[in-house]
């Protein structure tokens, strides 16, 4: 009960700001019907504005003045309210954070996923870092876990972060490129800053590409503290993991949808939550002794580090649902601010040199974008635990103090907030801290190319052919010809035969040996190969249909992708319904033309001679095959269907026939009919590979682009 009534006191929150234009009238800031609105007071029809027009000036002087800066970088974002519960109490022995230890504690939670680079008008599916920033509301105050999909960081120290940005941003002097990492200032600074180097190798790999914010992971990026009621401190790095695994976009289809859809990842999570399919997160926590704490061959303070899950096991501690939308992008999305220093009892910070950092730049940054110091009391900021400070005043005070005494000690007002003394009190992490004045880094923090081999040797052989493409494409957009050659000379000290290829890509020089010998261990867990494929869950299917199709089939397709909780969806030749083969009609969905391959998950032909000739005989029809057999996707048909495939370029796989009513190659799946409707196997084969997310081993040298 203590649990609903939190989400309850949130949501009583919101209720109080949530304002219903219907059956009002329209007012002044100040509560003064008005009863024009589309004209400005004037001496005469076609005389001049006149100004005592008060209504007229408060309108033009409120919409100049509604936009508030954008953030520097996670600018374009999206956001969802939800909750989170752990699965049980284990985690007390390590923590006070009662939100992480008690099973009967649902904590409300603000999520926002967000691209770094671009500014709020960039596109969803650019190559680049996601935010992954939970704000959980908790009895015991706000906590914010500030992390991204990646689980290290490009530099090592918060001193270079304003170097980074400026560097990662559309070059000064023309602003281009937007949302784009591809471009010298960047890779410049890359070929001058080894540390980079592991986060580079996640940034040129898949994972900068994700499928949708509901199909990404996420990372607390640093190492941070937990702290037990006895002051017992534990080092632990936050992972989520999602219900529906790790997926990813290919490189052409990012292009393709920037511009056919530019909020595909947003508009992505606002429709599946409005359809009531939530998206799920496992919190998981890697947790280190700090008897443990030099154990490792790299520096547990050092965020552009990893701990391998083979060292430290992740061990799964709650889960995160998502399952409302906002009611105001404005007013939630936009306002929301996170800070990594927003922490509660039972979690602290560690030196982390880019954490310390960070935990004062935040707040900075919000003091500016905000307005002043009191955003905390926004709605969508505001902790759903009693606040009661001495800090009065300042821009956007919305709050009316009725004491008298603003300050502490104070007998005015009964010596009131008085200092707390139960078990909801922060204390710090209490450590012995020495050492000389130095603008030094530990030499622990040196090896800046160990992980970023062991990302490289981990990845299937798809992925590692996705990160040279990558490289390929990144560098070979770089005019300087000596930062290309640099690039590559780190690249050697990863891996030779990636410099190599690289290097051959980029019109270099590839070096002749290796400036490091490979160390040959691999962690499985980096690899989106052994991610979750055990669901097709939410994942969309279209299914193409013209005059002539068989009604019966497309409802058999319609009804075993929808009980396997995928969503199908009809698209044909125009909008409204296509004639069917015997009598009636099929609804349609949208129009083909309207939409793209790149959209969609799998891509489904019914059968039916008439059907299958309509759609063979349009050009844009037959690409949107060809695309998706060219990007890796399962691709189905049935009977005279397999014309289609054929017209679009998918020859020499092996289809079905009168000896075997179901085929599968290489994610091609194919089915004779008996009777009109299509056996079981088609199905349970489509979505087994549809699970699988792509078909790697597909060969599609021979398709046309």
């Amino acid at each position: 009960m203590a649990s609903q009534s939190r989400r309850d006191a949130k949501d009583e929150q919101l209720d109080q700001v949530r304002k219903d234009p219907q059956d009002t009238n329209l007012t002044t800031q100040q509560g003064v019907k008005i009863d024009h609105t589309d004209d400005a007071l004037t001496a005469g029809e076609r005389g001049p504005t006149l100004l005592e027009d008060f209504h007229t000036r408060e309108k033009i002087t409120h919409f100049d003045h509604e936009r508030i800066p954008e953030r520097v970088v996670h600018a374009r974002g999206s956001g969802a309210y939800g909750q989170f519960q752990p699965y049980s109490g284990w985690l007390s022995d390590y923590t006070a954070a009662r939100f992480l230890t008690d099973p009967q504690e649902q904590t409300p939670v603000f999520v926002r996923f967000s691209t770094v680079q671009g500014s709020k008008g960039s596109n969803d599916t650019v190559r680049d870092v996601r935010g992954f920033a939970t704000k959980f509301y908790t009895s015991q105050g706000n906590y914010d876990l500030v992390g991204n999909n990646m689980p290290a960081f490009f530099i090592q120290d918060g001193i270079k972060f304003p170097d980074f940005v400026h560097a990662v941003k559309p070059e000064p002097d023309t602003g281009i490129p937007q949302g784009a990492s591809a471009h010298d200032t960047l890779w410049d600074f890359v070929q001058l800053q080894p540390e980079t180097m592991h986060m580079m190798m996640w940034l040129m790999s898949d994972r900068a590409i994700p499928r949708s914010y509901r199909m990404m992971q996420g990372f607390g990026v640093h190492t941070f503290r937990l702290v037990n009621a006895e002051g017992r401190g534990t080092f632990v790095k936050f992972h989520w993991k999602p219900m529906l695994g790790t997926h990813s976009l290919v490189w052409d289809e990012t292009q393709k949808i920037a511009g056919k859809n530019s909020d595909y990842n947003r508009q992505d999570l606002w429709e599946n939550i409005a359809n009531g399919d939530y998206p799920e997160w496992e919190l998981g926590v890697q947790l280190v002794d700090e008897s443990r704490e030099h154990d490792f061959d790299f520096d547990l303070l050092d965020a552009t580090k990893i701990i391998p899950e083979e060292e430290v096991p992740v061990q799964p501690v709650g889960k995160l649902t998502l399952n409302r939308n906002p009611d105001n992008f404005f007013a939630e999305t936009e306002q929301v601010a996170f800070h990594t220093a927003n922490v509660v009892p039972g979690i602290d910070f560690t030196n982390d040199p880019l954490l310390q950092a960070r935990n004062f730049s935040y707040l900075d940054t919000q003091l500016i974008r905000l307005g002043g110091p009191n955003f905390s009391y926004l709605p969508v900021n505001r902790a759903i635990s009693d606040i009661s400070t001495h800090q009065r005043d300042g821009f956007q005070q919305n709050r009316v103090h009725t004491s008298k005494a603003t300050y502490h000690k104070n007998s005015l007002s009964g010596g009131c907030p008085a200092m707390a003394d139960d078990q909801d009190v922060f204390r710090h992490y209490q450590e012995k801290v020495e050492g000389a004045k130095i603008s030094k880094r530990s030499e622990s923090f040196k090896d800046h190319y160990s992980q970023a081999t062991l990302f490289w040797n981990s990845m299937a052989h798809w992925e590692k052919d996705h990160i040279i493409s990558a490289f390929r494409f990144e560098l070979g957009k770089v005019e300087h010809t000596h930062i290309r050659e640099g690039v590559v000379e780190h690249l050697n000290h990863v891996d030779h035969d990636l410099a190599v290829a690289v290097a051959e890509g980029v019109g270099v020089t590839p070096p002749s040996t290796a400036a490091r010998s490979n160390h040959g261990k691999s962690s499985p867990a980096l690899s989106q190969e052994n991610s979750v494929k055990d669901t097709i869950a939410t994942r969309q299917v279209a299914v193409l249909v013209a005059d002539g199709v068989d009604s019966g089939e497309v409802e058999q397709i319609k009804q075993e992708l929808t009980d396997r909780g995928a969503v199908p969806q009809v698209l044909s030749l125009r909008d409204g319904s296509v004639r069917a083969s015997s009598s009636g009609h099929v609804q349609v969905d949208a129009r083909i033309d309207t939409l793209a391959s790149v959209v969609f998950d799998a891509v489904v032909v019914p059968g039916t001679g008439e059907s299958v000739q309509n759609l063979s005989a349009d050009g844009y029809s037959v690409h949107f095959v060809t695309e998706a057999y060219k990007h890796f996707k399962p691709v189905a048909a049935s009977q005279e269907g397999v014309a289609m495939l054929q017209r679009a370029g998918v020859n020499g796989v092996r289809h079905a026939d009168d000896s075997q009513s179901v085929a599968n190659d290489h994610g091609v799946i194919t089915a004779v009919s008996n009777e009109g409707s299509l056996p079981s196997e088609f199905f349970e084969e489509f979505a087994s590979t549809l699970a699988g997310h792509r078909v790697w081993d597909r060969d599609t040298s021979h398709v046309p682009a």
